[in-house]
């Protein structure tokens, strides 16, 4: 699985999220997923993201989080990508301001296809330089590209 199959173009990409706080900005990448699927709905995707985040902060450090969850009736595993300039409180591991969020969504009944795309966005992001190759870029048409080329090499 590549992260491309998951972000097919620049609509699933939100480069200036503007949210305040953890609730405010899961709500916000909520939004921005849901209104590019039909089968998801905003409230749904909230419900199942504040219950990963009751078991434990998806914010990883190093600026990065992973909001993830599982939802009946999707036939794939659906994304976006979010930058915060700022950054968020999100409950980080390492205490710092989260900046650089992946949203991922899986059909309830997979395991192996979530798994597959927690693991491939970790990779991608663990490199420093491309993470700040991400927060210098001026847009969504070259954060995808820079996803894209990155991707590419894993």
């Amino acid at each position: 699985m590549r992260i491309t199959d998951i972000l097919t173009g620049e609509e699933l990409i939100a480069p200036h999220l503007v949210a305040a706080d953890k609730g405010a900005a899961l709500h916000e990448l909520a939004a921005h997923l849901a209104s590019h699927y039909e089968e998801i709905t905003e409230q749904s995707l909230m419900e199942v993201l504040w219950e990963r985040e009751r078991l434990g902060s998806t914010a990883i450090g190093d600026g990065i989080a992973i909001p993830h969850g599982k939802l009946p009736g999707l036939r794939g595993v659906l994304g976006m990508f979010g930058r915060h300039p700022e950054g968020v409180d999100f409950d980080s591991l390492d205490g710092n301001p989260t900046r650089l969020f992946f949203l991922l969504v899986a059909p309830e009944e997979s395991v192996g296809q979530h798994l597959k795309a927690l693991a491939r966005v970790s990779r991608l992001l663990k490199d420093g330089e491309f993470r700040k190759r991400l927060m210098d870029a001026s847009g969504s048409a070259e954060l995808l590209k820079l996803i894209r080329s990155e991707d590419e090499k894993l």
